[in-house]
């Protein structure tokens, strides 16, 4: 007799987590993984920050009890994120027009958001960047809202198609979501230049846009600061907005599931509805987050000696890729003269669109045990001193 479940389609995989377990099982002992969004350091591991074990070996001394924390989170460490987001001292936060929650990472937040929107927004659609990171569209989409995307990356420059993303913008109905990467554009690395983010404000306003905010990679563009420069602009200019933010990359701290879902609000009043919907949200999914991520974010941003070294921390690991980008692109030009590589020195943070097509990519994967997702995208991270000589000379063979 059939089960009940006979009728279930087969689930085909996340096509960048089934890159990386097929990575796991390649034997070649020369294999480089650049498909997984992971920081990498040199020697290629996942580097655990002194910080973070600092923060950890305190939360261990203390030896508190571990109650469940509220539905929206620490609240130590919810003050911590807005303060990191907004700046100490925000309009925004003395007005109390924002409310925080802790989530499960920023995919927890992303989908806490998708599930408000299809609620309280019912008529909104989504609307996201031509490419995003594929999740975007599955969350929403799995929510129950229908998505669309504007154009955003320029493949015959390798840049932003900031005419034709506006131009599209300016056409969307009243009340439609803009999901937008703050910083570090996640698969492209091509941002929106400060003078466009100001462009784009108006916009927004007389659009009667939402904004969505997704700023999983803060530090590894410009800075910490410089890298909430989108989120601060918008509360600035009074727009009311979503931020879905992560920890994961900038603490190295993935597995923690450490994020924060913030929404700004016209005022306090509907701040107020809006965190109790958020709330009645959280608990009809996972009730509530981790607590051991909520103190190791928290000791981080609070403790003065941990926010200091964090902060330096994070600043090698973006110089880090910084100078393998430069690597990179000195070597392709050695190795291909003529050719236009100024793209990877243009884009920013963990990813590079290389460019490659699929049918290069695989022969990358096939030939060479060079990993990238099939779209082109490259995780600059995974490359190191051992291994982008050998990685640009697959490149090159395969160009």
């Amino acid at each position: 007799m059939s089960g009940f479940f006979a009728h279930l389609e087969p689930y085909a995989g996340d096509p960048i987590l089934s890159l990386n377990e097929a990575f796991q099982k390649d034997a070649r002992p020369h294999k480089v993984n650049l498909s997984i969004g992971i920081y990498f350091d040199d020697a290629g591991r996942i580097p655990v920050l002194d910080c973070v074990r600092r923060a950890e070996a305190a939360l261990l001394a203390e030896s508190r009890p571990k109650p469940y924390l509220p539905i929206e989170g620490s609240p130590a460490m919810r003050r911590a994120v807005q303060a990191l987001l907004f700046g100490e001292g925000s309009r925004v936060l003395a007005d109390e027009r924002v409310v925080t929650l802790q989530t499960v990472g920023s995919s927890g937040g992303l989908k806490v958001g998708a599930d408000f929107i299809r609620r309280w927004l019912p008529a909104s659609e989504v609307w996201v960047s031509d490419p995003t990171w594929d999740n975007h569209r599955a969350m929403f989409e799995g929510a129950g809202v229908k998505v669309h995307a504007y154009p955003y990356y320029d493949a015959a420059t390798g840049a932003l198609a900031f005419d034709a993303m506006r131009e599209k913008l300016d056409a969307l109905p009243a009340g439609s979501v803009v999901l937008l990467h703050a910083c570090c554009h996640n698969p492209t690395g091509v941002d929106l230049s400060r003078e466009q983010w100001r462009t784009l404000v108006p916009l927004l306003r007389q659009r009667r846009l939402l904004p969505y905010l997704d700023l999983a990679y803060q530090g590894y563009g410009d800075g910490i600061a410089e890298d909430a420069f989108a989120v601060r602009l918008l509360a600035d200019e009074g727009l009311s907005f979503f931020v879905a933010n992560s920890f994961s990359k900038s603490m190295s701290v993935y597995g923690e599931r450490a994020g924060a879902l913030s929404v700004v609000c016209a005022d306090r009043a509907e701040a107020a509805l809006v965190m109790g919907q958020l709330q009645a949200t959280v608990r009809r999914n996972y009730s509530s987050p981790a607590i051991h991520a909520a103190g190791i974010v928290e000791k981080v941003l609070t403790d003065p000696a941990l926010r200091r070294d964090w902060e330096a921390d994070v600043a090698a690991m973006r110089e880090r890729i910084a100078a393998i980008r430069r690597r990179l692109h000195e070597l392709l030009v050695a190795a291909r003269p003529g050719r236009d590589f100024g793209y990877f020195l243009s884009q920013r943070g963990m990813f590079s669109y290389t460019g490659l097509s699929a049918a290069q990519v695989d022969r990358l994967r096939e030939e060479h045990a060079v990993y990238l997702v099939r779209s082109g995208r490259m995780c600059v991270a995974g490359l190191n001193g051992g291994n982008v000589e050998r990685t640009a000379a697959a490149f090159a063979a395969v160009l």
